[in-house]
């Protein structure tokens, strides 16, 4: 892959994100000391697993970033069908992960947080931190608004033929799920791979003509008037 080449660059960038950032988020999952406790009391575990707390948090902090170009590339696909639905919902789902990958950095906190006070305390005060309404209206509210707005892109790219028609509703159960360890994790973390993987693949497997929009230009006269 050329650097110079920009309409290849663009594309294998945009299929590859798609295909990479479910692999991310599902090895996050699993990584997560909190999430693979499956459940119950999880006060303190942040605080004890300090290590695990710092990889996990990175790792999905990237999960999050690699579908920026993902999603550019998504919305690039849009081009004759549903176009202003396509950027309403694509400009959504780009606010949302960007504000997702932020509130990884709370995973830190919490973990420093409980390791410094008492566990109980420690977790209190991170709630309270992130129970603040800027956090709220500022953050998670954006944040869980770009996942509905992925998955509306995902109905934009279905209707334009340009994905199969279960791909947006595997990445939005594959996303929710995943955090429930450890089946949820297993079967939503293939679901997102599938879901996200099927159109990376696709548009890494498109010419670089159908991702420039040349097959979308009319012909003839038409053409040349334009």
């Amino acid at each position: 892959m050329s650097l110079s080449d920009p309409i290849r660059f663009r594309r294998l960038a945009a299929g590859t994100s798609l295909i990479v950032a479910p692999v991310l988020y599902l090895t996050a999952m699993v990584v997560d000391p909190a999430l693979r406790q499956g459940g119950g009391d999880t006060v303190g575990v942040y605080g004890r697993y300090l290590e695990q707390v710092s990889v996990s948090a990175a790792i999905l902090h990237w999960s999050w970033v690699l579908l920026v170009p993902g999603i550019v590339g998504m919305i690039h696909l849009v081009r004759r069908r549903a176009v202003l639905l396509g950027h309403v919902t694509g400009g959504l789902a780009l606010l949302g992960v960007v504000n997702f990958s932020a509130l990884m950095l709370g995973d830190y906190f919490y973990a420093r947080l409980e390791r410094s006070l008492p566990p109980a305390e420690g977790a209190a005060l991170g709630d309270q931190a992130f129970g603040d309404p800027g956090v709220v209206f500022g953050f998670q509210i954006p944040g869980f608004a770009g996942i509905l707005g992925l998955f509306g892109l995902g109905l934009v790219l279905a209707y334009c033929r340009r994905a199969p028609w279960w791909a947006p509703f595997a990445i939005l159960a594959g996303i929710f799920t995943a955090p429930i360890f450890p089946i949820g994790t297993i079967v939503g973390g293939l679901l997102y791979v599938a879901g996200a993987g099927i159109i990376g693949l696709r548009i890494v497997r498109m010419s670089d003509a159908e991702w420039a929009g040349e097959q979308d230009q009319p012909v003839g006269n038409l053409a040349r008037t334009r």
